[in-house]
């Protein structure tokens, strides 16, 4: 960001110790469309955030699974996403020092007895149990941010009554996280694939931003937010135009015999953009017969 602004912070990793930047943290389903997003503050924790762009959406439904990258994954953060109807499924990169719990100190846990040696507190969870609600209820309506939230709930690791009640609460889920990621290949393949999804839409999305060379020049938040917000309709733009096109083509090759398998379509991705001219002037004008463009021929040219 060439420009002043408080939602701007120094960033050594990508703009080295001169140069300041900010995060736009968007969210995109599994269907590869952008339902939003906020912009974040220099390269602050992700999942502080969060919370925030999922109840700040532009369209969509809600969401049932949040997936991420490796960021913070704070007991708390569990517990809030789980009051809030969200099942938190973040990538977690040291895995093998996380921490497993149970809720019965007596109980045994076969396999898992000595490696869950940590007991979940349910009784601070059920004296807080009507706080809990109320912040869930907040967090949906817009009352309070996720990210001052969870900042005030945590206190810098030394969290408060109710925060500890949260990070009881998301023991729980978390738990059940790490077990089902150790032993679901499935589900660590779901997670995979959105993540290479969120990846593969950002290249994209940074082969488009061209025309201010990547720079958000807006001094405020509103307007930086507005300047994404137009990558992002440009993004979906394409994302739809490529569906509509390899729907059409896969139907064309189904009918000409060619086996399209279900293995074939599922490898098939709206992402790809060797065919998008970026450069040069743009025509918007309603074509005189309605309908979309033919197909390619094969020998790769449009037909006359």
């Amino acid at each position: 960001m060439p420009v002043q602004s408080l939602h701007a912070g120094y960033s050594p990793k990508y703009f080295g110790l001169r140069h300041k930047g900010a995060t736009w943290l968007n969210v995109v389903n599994d269907q590869v469309m952008g339902l939003g997003g906020v912009v974040v503050p220099g390269t602050l924790r992700d999942s502080l955030f969060i919370l925030d762009a999922l109840h700040h959406r532009d369209g969509g439904p809600k969401p049932e699974t949040v997936i991420t990258d490796t960021a913070s994954y704070s007991d708390i953060v569990f517990g809030l996403f789980a009051i809030c109807g969200y099942q938190f499924s973040p990538r977690i990169a040291d895995i093998g020092d996380a921490r497993l719990w149970r809720t019965h100190a007596s109980a045994d846990y076969g396999p898992l007895q000595d490696a869950s040696r940590h007991t979940v507190r349910l009784d601070r969870v059920r004296a807080h149990w009507g706080d809990m609600l109320r912040v869930a209820g907040s967090l949906t309506t817009g009352e309070v941010r996720g990210y001052d939230l969870i900042r005030m709930l945590s206190r810098d690791g030394r969290p408060t009554g109710l925060g500890d009640a949260f990070a009881h609460y998301g023991r729980i889920f978390k738990t059940l996280h790490l077990l089902q990621f150790v032993s679901d290949t499935g589900y660590r393949r779901m997670i995979g694939k959105q993540l290479n999804i969120t990846e593969a839409r950002h290249r994209l999305a940074r082969k488009i931003f061209f025309g201010q060379r990547g720079e958000l020049r807006q001094h405020y938040r509103e307007g930086m937010e507005d300047q994404l917000g137009a990558l992002g309709l440009a993004l979906n733009a394409v994302v739809l135009w490529n569906s509509l096109y390899l729907d059409r083509a896969a139907k064309q090759l189904a009918a000409d015999g060619f086996p399209v398998t279900d293995d074939l379509l599922a490898r098939l991705s709206p992402l790809q953009f060797d065919h998008i001219n970026f450069l040069g002037r743009y025509a918007f004008f309603r074509p005189q017969e309605p309908g979309r463009r033919p197909l390619r021929t094969e020998e790769g040219e449009l037909p006359a």
